[in-house]
């Protein structure tokens, strides 16, 4: 059971004294709860670049082959985007907390399985498929929970610096993590000779990955660890899970799917996100990669300075909004808006760029909006939606970018057979500024506002 979301302020007994909302950021550092959350949190994302980078490479140690990668990285990815919808419905039944450690669990025997039998040599291509495929299953679950949990540890005026705080670190473990995992695979002996039809790797290979998929494992230990030192507010209340009779999980699902659709603003910001994650998404990450490969002046270096530019800049517009939440151009919607509308623009010049400081700018600008107003629009999720229904919007808002992001790539990587590069950028980058520009004017979007919803 998470706090009551309704606009009067509420102290659970035992807490200790009430802190002034005015200032949440202290109010944060002094939390406990708030800590040990991030602790843990940060340590497990922080693991997950490690796998994230360290599987690819076993993969292609292990049979040189891209199709096999593909079909691993599809078991983890399509697994994830299928039930994660079900994963929301049984994180609002069972609490995100109770979801999250099981998850942590499961987590943690698969990566130090895999840990282990790289490390005795005996692993086998059907193994990392099975391994894999679990791996995408708890994810369908452990995303949901993990972004449910939050109104659940922290007050309501403080959600928006949590979630800032929360995200910012994310950032963070998605910059350092590859960096200290390659470095890691490469003290270790990871550039050994090439496999054609080895079931497993080398062991001058071995090393290096093993570790790091041991130093995962590790990593969901801890974190379930400093997970189980959290108490939720409801705890802190001494309140009692709702005792309602249990739904069936897929009556679940289409009951949170209704809610959402009745909801005439949260049903204009899905859909909105939708078409983005369909016409946009695929460019981004399809395109750019392209541009740096294809353009002489450009080649492997720079893509790493223009993502790495886009990242900065994602981090940089998280710290934004913990330290200025309330900056608007209107209304929060208005401001959705206003800001796509300008990403849109910096979009459309990246294929005529021939400097990579000219990419850099613009990605680490087009970072730096996406930044800020993810934030915004993780805090405004968390405050509109009843809390018994708040594990199934956050599987929903994941699985927009989650689910139909694949789907703009894979389609990105056919139009990309008949247009030039040149006008796909300006082709995504208009239509992203005209979706916002007909959101404006057809749709109830630009009325969102950051004020409390009344208690449904």
């Amino acid at each position: 059971m998470r706090p009551d979301t309704s606009p009067r302020p509420a102290q659970p007994p035992g807490a200790g004294p009430a802190i002034p909302p005015a200032d949440p950021h202290a109010a944060l550092l002094q939390d406990p709860n708030f800590r040990w959350m991030m602790g843990g949190s940060a340590l497990s994302m922080l693991g997950d670049q490690f796998t994230l980078i360290a599987l690819p490479w076993l993969v292609l140690q292990m049979t040189g082959d891209t199709l096999v990668l593909g079909t691993v990285l599809a078991l983890i990815s399509v697994p994830r985007a299928l039930f994660i919808l079900i994963g929301g419905a049984l994180v609002d039944r069972h609490s995100p907390k109770q979801v999250l450690m099981i998850t942590k669990y499961v987590n943690l025997v698969l990566l130090a399985a895999l840990a282990g039998l790289v490390f005795a040599g005996t692993l086998s291509l059907w193994m990392v498929y099975a391994l894999s495929l679990g791996i995408g299953l708890a994810t369908a679950f452990s995303i949901p929970a993990g972004t449910a949990m939050m109104p659940s540890v922290v007050a309501r005026p403080q959600l928006q610096a949590a979630n800032g705080i929360s995200l910012g670190l994310r950032q963070l473990t998605m910059f350092l993590g590859p960096l200290l995992a390659g470095l890691l695979i490469a003290l270790f002996g990871a550039g050994g000779a090439a496999h054609t039809a080895a079931d497993a790797p080398a062991h001058a290979n071995a090393t290096g990955i093993g570790i790091a998929f041991a130093l995962d494992a590790l990593s969901f230990a801890v974190s379930a660890w400093t997970l189980s030192k959290v108490q939720t507010r409801a705890g802190l209340a001494g309140l009692s899970a709702p005792t309602a009779a249990p739904q069936a999980v897929l009556a679940s699902v289409a009951q949170g799917l209704g809610h959402f659709w009745r909801d005439s603003e949260l049903r204009t910001c899905f859909l909105y996100w939708s078409a983005i994650a369909l016409f946009i998404m695929g460019p981004i990450h399809i395109a750019i990669p392209v541009l740096a490969s294809s353009s002489p002046q450009l080649g492997a270096a720079a893509f790493g300075i223009i993502v790495g530019a886009h990242g900065a800049g994602t981090l940089l517009g998280m710290v934004v909004s913990g330290m200025v939440p309330r900056l608007r151009f209107g209304s929060l919607g208005m401001t959705i808006l206003a800001f796509d509308a300008i990403i849109g623009a910096l979009f459309m010049p990246l294929g005529l760029i021939t400097a990579v400081w000219q990419g850099a700018v613009l990605m680490l600008v087009i970072g730096l909006l996406g930044g800020f107003m993810q934030v915004s629009v993780f805090t405004w999720i968390q405050h509109r939606v009843p809390p018994a229904l708040l594990g199934r919007a956050m599987s929903l808002f994941m699985f927009i970018f989650m689910g139909l992001a694949p789907i703009s790539a894979a389609v990105t990587g056919w139009v990309m057979k008949s247009i030039t590069l040149t006008q796909l950028f300006a082709a995504s980058g208009g239509t992203l500024v005209v979706l916002a520009a007909l959101a404006f004017v057809l749709t109830p979007m630009r009325r969102v506002t950051d004020a409390a919803p009344v208690t449904r």
